[in-house]
């Protein structure tokens, strides 16, 4: 019998920490390889992590609530064999390759420098990724960084713990920051402070009301689940980062929605899927990026990142009233049944909560399909660090004027708006509004006589 370890597994690209929802297992636990042990939740998604060992547990280092560091170690597995499912095996004193890897970027992390007037030599701690940017944005120093008290696992600065450092700070005199953290030497006296500058602020209000009056006047106060608060940061931050430009065209749907009534019945016998307008609209997105590839980009300082596959987001709104952002990975390389496969499956499995990390990650260009709702025009949010994103509106019979060889006449046509919001540091309106009036070119001149198959 060996005693190996397992580590919190790789969640998907670019997250480097999760916190444990829920431990699934207990010491003593028998465990089969892919048995869930615990739920986690990341900034994207909540899943299930399985073991990669068969055996007993017989210990759990983890506990309820703990954010932990991808590569870190979560529990021990006595087992007699020590290779994991995927055939390599790890010693208790052997950490994967991967992890080592982790492990010397958030080091590099720790270590960078932090944007600040004074520089001190760091105190050891560790921090997260999410905690440095925080501080970074803020212009918190290091000296400021190392005095915070921590609440999370071995004293660690968790976000809530700097997001309420930085809301404590609003309320001290200029220059007050560091001498006002000296001071709060403990998880209990900022969690007092806070609670002191929230009573200290609403003695203020003209009206302030107390749960018995909220409850006279009909409020209802509902506070907001994890993933409304990721969406309303993410969203934020989103338009703190890009400068928001919009363009929009009005595109003749008229040839997709008849070809679409003629072929969806017989699609639909022949691949057992439905076929609703999106994988045609994404599809027209896919060609328009391949005319256009500095839409296909990210932005990291001062240098343009251009992305060589095409990777597409789409939203789907959850049963929650939440919105999720599952990806087409390489989507070039779907044929249109197969796009209206992928996404009949993503969003399925959205609604049915169970995407993984890895289905969420690698975004280069988000589309939305506003239409559904019975909107006709909308301008979303981009979804950083992606650089443009494209709204579909609702699909409506209207009087239009038709060029035509013997003149213009009125005739009755499928019309739909289509609006492309996109960061105006790097897409300029040339290039914005050149792009939707390409997706628009693709589905106003799609092909009646197209065979799906």
């Amino acid at each position: 019998m060996a005693i190996v370890e397992m580590v919190m597994p790789r969640m998907g690209e670019s997250v480097m920490e999760c916190t444990i929802i829920s431990i699934l297992k207990k010491v003593g636990d028998a465990v089969e390889s892919d048995d869930s042990v615990m739920e986690v939740a990341t900034d994207k998604v909540d899943t299930e992590v399985p073991s990669p060992y068969s055996g007993i547990i017989k210990e759990i280092l983890v506990k309820e609530g703990d954010v932990v560091a991808i590569g870190n170690i979560v529990m021990r597995i006595e087992t007699e064999v020590t290779t994991p499912q995927n055939g390599s095996p790890t010693p208790i004193a052997e950490v994967p390759e991967e992890a080592l890897a982790l492990e010397t970027q958030f080091q590099s992390l720790v270590t960078s420098p932090i944007q600040s007037t004074a520089v001190v030599p760091s105190s050891g701690r560790f921090y997260s990724p999410l905690v440095l940017n925080i501080a970074q944005t803020e212009g918190i120093s290091r000296q400021e960084l190392d005095q915070i008290a921590g609440t999370g696992t071995d004293s660690r600065v968790t976000k809530k713990d700097i997001l309420g450092y930085l809301e404590e700070r609003k309320h001290q005199p200029v220059g007050a920051g560091l001498a006002s953290v000296q001071n709060l030497t403990s998880s209990q006296n900022l969690a007092s402070a806070q609670n002191k500058a929230v009573t200290q602020e609403a003695s203020h209000a003209s009206s302030p009301q107390s749960p018995a009056s909220i409850r006279k006047t009909g409020i209802e106060v509902i506070p907001m689940d994890r993933m409304r608060r990721v969406i309303m940061e993410r969203m934020l931050e989103s338009q703190r980062i890009s400068a928001h430009v919009s363009s929009f065209v009005e595109t003749d749907m008229t040839n997709v929605v008849l070809w679409r009534n003629q072929i969806k019945d017989e699609f639909k016998k022949q691949t057992g899927e439905g076929i609703t307008f999106t994988p045609i609209l994404i599809e027209a997105v896919v060609k328009a990026i391949k005319d256009f590839p500095l839409i296909n980009i990210s932005v990291e300082g001062e240098n343009i990142i251009k992305k060589r596959d095409i990777n597409v987001g789409m939203a789907v709104a959850l049963p929650s009233g939440n919105l999720i952002v599952p990806v087409i990975h390489n989507a070039d390389q779907y044929s249109l049944i197969g796009l209206a496969k992928k996404v009949n499956e993503l969003a399925n499995r959205a609604r049915q909560n169970k995407l993984t990390p890895d289905d969420l990650a690698g975004g280069t260009y988000t589309v939305s399909n506003i239409g559904s709702f019975g909107n006709i025009m909308g301008t979303p949010i981009i979804l950083q660090p992606q650089v443009a994103i494209m709204a579909f509106g609702a699909i409506q019979k209207r009087p239009v004027v038709i060029e035509t060889p013997q003149g213009d006449v009125i005739g009755v046509r499928s019309m739909m708006y289509i609006s492309h919001s996109y960061d105006h540091r790097v897409v300029d309106g040339a290039l914005g509004g050149m792009f939707v009036k390409r997706v628009s070119d693709y589905l106003e001149k799609f092909d009646l006589k197209r065979s799906p198959f």
